[in-house]
């Protein structure tokens, strides 16, 4: 039984599309699953396999049909939309395949834009983004603008920009799906560091070798969740479990 808080608990979570229609889609079935603080999870399926729309009601951008979601601690079921966007802001970071970078901001910009929902003062805005950037070593290209940067070191602004209202949890979803091999490696390797800085990191992939960075794996298929070591995934994917 793990002593570390969980920061992710889910408990018969389900997501139906169009219920009671005939273009009724079950999505997600049943879904029990507890990640804790400082771990670092790979959760993998094939498209349509139900794994971005776990993604989705895990980062709280969706809300289930069924079960129960506690994130770091906080029935989501509880809040209203006002309070589940605080949350979202204060408990998750999201890192995506394309980047989402804005084109006409500097790095330093497009990392210190979040904190101006937070109302952080400006000053600490600016000094908070140089140390962002520069954890994920791009203190010396702060002023570049994205398109004078790299896949990979775009990829590190948005991973800065993803934790700087310090959330404990930071969904990777296919961060390193349009970055070649080598510069994909170093993505991984930077959320081996996070971790070790007591960051939870839940990435989603469809990579098999992608997957195998994480401590622990799930495999989800046809909306279910299946333990890496479970007699399916090892069916399935052989290379996951430890």
């Amino acid at each position: 039984m793990s002593t570390r808080p969980a920061v992710i608990e889910t408990h018969g979570l389900g997501k139906v599309y169009s219920p009671g229609t005939q273009a009724e889609v079950v999505a997600l079935h049943g879904v029990d699953l507890r990640i804790d603080r400082g771990e670092f999870v790979a959760i993998m399926g094939p498209s349509g396999s139900g794994k971005s729309t776990l993604m989705n009601l895990v980062g709280c951008l969706d809300t289930p049909s069924s079960g129960r979601y506690l994130c770091d601690g906080i029935d989501v079921a509880t809040l209203d939309a006002e309070a589940l966007a605080v949350l979202r802001r204060d408990k998750i970071g999201f890192v995506f395949q394309g980047f989402n970078l804005l084109p006409r901001m500097s790095a330093l910009e497009n990392v210190a834009m979040p904190m101006g929902y937070a109302n952080v003062p400006h000053a600490e805005r600016m000094e908070r983004a140089h140390a962002a950037l520069a954890a994920v070593g791009l203190a010396s290209r702060e002023s570049h603008r994205p398109s004078e940067l790299s896949g990979g070191q775009q990829q590190r602004v948005a991973i800065a920009r993803s934790l700087i209202n310090r959330p404990p949890i930071l969904l990777a979803d296919e961060p390193t799906g349009a970055l070649d091999s080598r510069t994909g490696e170093e993505i991984l390797a930077l959320f081996k560091q996070l971790q070790a800085d007591d960051h939870t990191v839940v990435l989603i992939t469809h990579d098999p070798e992608v997957a195998a960075h994480a401590d622990r794996g799930f495999v989800m298929h046809d909306g279910e969740l299946h333990d890496a070591t479970s007699p399916f995934a090892q069916a399935h994917f052989p290379g996951l479990a430890r």
